[in-house]
């Protein structure tokens, strides 16, 4: 069986990883949102990998060019799919996904700051740079969020193109 990621890399394609908890309607809005600009025609050369975080692996993450994170915000932090994902990657990747660009978002009912500060403590840990400013949405998103949500995937995939 072939990988597809080598294959992708073979053809000269970048790899967007898109690591997401999605468990309720706002956050499958969210990141369906996200993924449409990742996946919009204009992008070229770019291939979008989709991993819930409780599935997301070190070779999807070594694979990966560039990240997008998505996580409700529960009780003052990131879910904890989102940490048990960062807790299986962080050592195995640390040296080797120095420099990569990533992404967030994050929804919570009425504050997202912690989990903004735990996402901000471990990409810097991890070395990568923030390609854009997370999208951080309280309640329902509206119209306008959906379509920043939707730039934000765009934006991170043609970081990569």
């Amino acid at each position: 069986m072939r990988c597809p990621v080598a294959d992708g890399r073979l053809r000269g394609m970048s790899t967007l990883l898109i690591v997401h908890h999605t468990p309720s309607p706002v956050m499958q809005a969210m990141f369906e949102a996200v993924l449409a600009g990742a996946k919009h025609p204009d992008i070229e050369g770019v291939e979008v990998v989709r991993r819930p975080a409780l599935g997301a692996t070190v070779a999807d993450v070594l694979a990966a060019d560039g990240y997008l994170l998505g996580t409700p915000a529960n009780l003052g932090s990131m879910s904890g799919a989102l940490k048990h994902f960062f807790d299986t990657v962080y050592y195995p990747c640390l040296d080797a996904t120095r420099g990569r660009p990533f992404g967030a978002y994050v929804h919570g009912n009425n504050d997202t700051s912690g989990t903004v500060r735990q996402l901000d403590s471990i990409t810097t840990g991890l070395g990568w740079n923030r390609a854009a400013e997370p999208i951080l949405v309280t309640g329902e998103p509206d119209k306008a969020t959906l379509e920043a949500l939707t730039e934000l995937g765009g934006t991170l995939a043609a970081t990569l193109m």
